[in-house]
Parts: structure tokens; C-alpha cells; sequence
């Protein structure tokens, strides 16, 4: 493989080992972002890893479903035998991209065009779900948005509430419309963040909504644990994902990840584990708890 001296690989073993370990400059213009307009694009499946059953007639729905760390999650359900429907906001080609992947692994996806800022469309979502695959085991919260700014002073009225109305508002609406659908051993996975950990200085709107969708997760999954359904989240670090080259400068972009102890961002699939793990069987005694795959960062849950 050529070697970019600007741009170099880290690892040399398997596709999946060659990791960019800083990124050309670009930057996207509107949020959440396409992944077909990133250089490089990002790795959403390890090719060697082989599914083993543990998802098997399960149903998941999963929101940002098209790219990034929600894409490599369907595409991880659905080799372990789950159907996915993945929701997204306006990602049409990227959405078209993941279900083609999902159905040429056998299984059935279902895409799902909303705007789940609203409540509505947050139960429409789960009603296309089960009007296609007839149950709902695993519900993933995973959208969001990010706008990062120097100063609390420049966050403007209309970005918190935008903020907060993608980030943290939906998750409930989505619950409530799965939980009377879901049945006992069922999963609610929602994507956090290292910055509800360690904050960050100019996301402090985003750390905020990461923040409460911890004390969300904790807070709901005691109150399932009767109901047999578990309630988990993932804390991802720096991942290559569109919300980065969307939400930073193209110069920003250059050093994304950096300086994590592993020196570089992660990849979508290296993340995949994490939801396979607290959507299947291995994690039956794990519920109100948080994985944090984030490169080393050292936090304190």
C-alpha cells in the first residue's frame, strides 16, 4: 500500500489495523454530515470479523443509523443475524450505502427518513419498525449534533435548544414509544460521550446533553430492571465520523484525535463491539452501566 509521508497508516497487518493517524484538512457545511464527502472515508466494518448468531431473530432500530458509529453498529447486528432499521435525518445516499451492506449480509433493513426532534416522528419511527419486522428488541439512541464555540457567551438561544432537542429530548420520546413493544430481556443502548467525563471547553452545550444522557441511562435502567429490559450507554472518544469534518474547521480536522494516549481517532467499527456486547448475551448482569472506548483517556465514571 502507498504510504502518505503527510497522512500515515498505523499498523500494517490488516485493513482494519491501517488507521489514519491525522486527516487531510476538509470541512462540510451542514450537520450532521455525509460520509460519501470524507477523505478518507471511514471504516465501518472489519471484513474478518465473523458473526456468531448472538443477535439471531432480534429487531433492532437504531438512530443515526446511516454513517459513522450507528452504521457500524447495523452493520455489526446484522452479521451477529439481527434486522435493523437505521433512522436518519437527510443522509439519503449514505442510508442506501449501509442497508445495501445490512442486505448483502442476509438480513433486512429497513430505512427510516425523519426528523426526530419531533415527538411524532420519534413514535412513527418505532411504528414503521414493528409494522415491518413485526418486534422490537434493541432500541439504540444514537444521533446528536455538536457546535462548537470559544465561548459560552457565543452560544446563541436557538443552538441550545437545538442542541438539546437532538441530543437528549429524542431518547425519551424514543423510549416511550418502544418500552410497551419491548420485551423482557430486551436492550436500550444510548451513545454518550468522554466529554459528559472530562468536559470540554468549547462544547459545553453537547457535554451538557452527554452529561444527562449518563444520568438517563442510569436513571431508566433502574427503573426497567423489573421489566427485565436493560439499560446501558457507550462513551466513545474521537471517532471519524461526518459529525467531525461537519462541526470543526478543516485545520481542526488535521489534528482530530491526536492527542488521545493512542495518538490518532478511533474508527466507526472499533466501537461496533462495544453495542453487540449490550445488545446481546454476554451482558445479561450489566445494565445502568457506561464502556468507554476512547483511546486511553483516563475518566472517572
Amino acid at each position: 500500500m502507498h504510504r502518505n509521508p503527510i497522512y500515515p497508516y498505523y499498523g500494517e497487518q490488516t485493513v482494519c489495523s491501517r488507521q489514519p493517524i491525522a486527516f487531510p484538512p476538509q470541512h462540510q457545511p451542514r450537520q450532521p454530515g455525509l460520509e460519501s464527502l470524507m477523505n478518507p472515508r471511514p471504516i465501518s466494518e472489519n471484513p474478518q470479523l465473523r458473526g456468531s448468531g448472538k443477535l439471531e431473530g432480534r429487531v433492532a432500530l437504531i438512530t443515526g443509523g446511516d454513517s459513522g458509529i450507528g452504521k457500524a453498529a447495523a452493520i455489526a447486528f446484522a452479521k451477529e443475524g439481527a434486522d435493523v432499521a437505521i433512522a436518519y435525518l437527510y443522509e439519503v445516499s449514505d442510508a442506501e450505502v449501509t442497508a445495501a451492506r445490512i442486505e448483502a449480509l442476509g438480513r433486512r433493513c429497513l430505512q427510516i427518513r425523519t426528523d426526530l426532534r419531533h415527538k411524532a416522528n420519534c413514535f412513527r419511527a418505532v411504528e414503521e419498525t414493528l409494522r415491518t419486522f413485526g418486534r422490537l428488541d434493541i432500541l439504540v439512541n444514537n444521533h446528536g449534533v455538536q457546535y462548537p464555540q470559544k465561548s459560552i457567551l457565543d452560544i446563541s438561544e436557538e443552538q441550545l435548544y437545538q442542541t438539546f432537542h437532538t441530543n437528549i429530548i429524542p431518547f425519551f420520546f424514543l423510549t416511550q414509544a418502544a418500552l410497551p413493544h419491548l420485551p423482557r430481556g430486551a436492550s436500550i443502548i444510548n451513545t454518550a460521550s468522554i466529554t459528559a467525563y472530562q468536559g470540554n471547553k468549547e462544547l459545553i452545550d453537547y457535554s451538557s446533553t452527554k452529561g444527562a444522557i449518563v444520568t438517563f441511562t442510569r436513571s431508566l435502567a433502574l427503573s426497567l430492571a423489573d421489566q427485565g429490559i436493560r439499560v446501558n450507554s457507550v462513551a466513545p472518544g474521537p471517532v471519524w465520523t461526518p459529525l467531525i469534518p461537519s462541526s470543526y474547521s478543516a485545520a481542526e480536522v488535521s489534528v482530530f484525535g491526536t492527542d488521545t494516549p493512542l495518538k490518532r481517532a478511533a474508527q466507526p467499527y472499533e466501537l461496533a463491539g462495544a453495542y453487540v456486547y449490550l445488545a446481546g448475551p454476554d451482558s445479561t448482569y450489566v445494565t445502568g452501566a457506561t464502556i468507554h472506548v476512547n483511546g486511553g483517556d483516563m475518566v472517572t465514571s
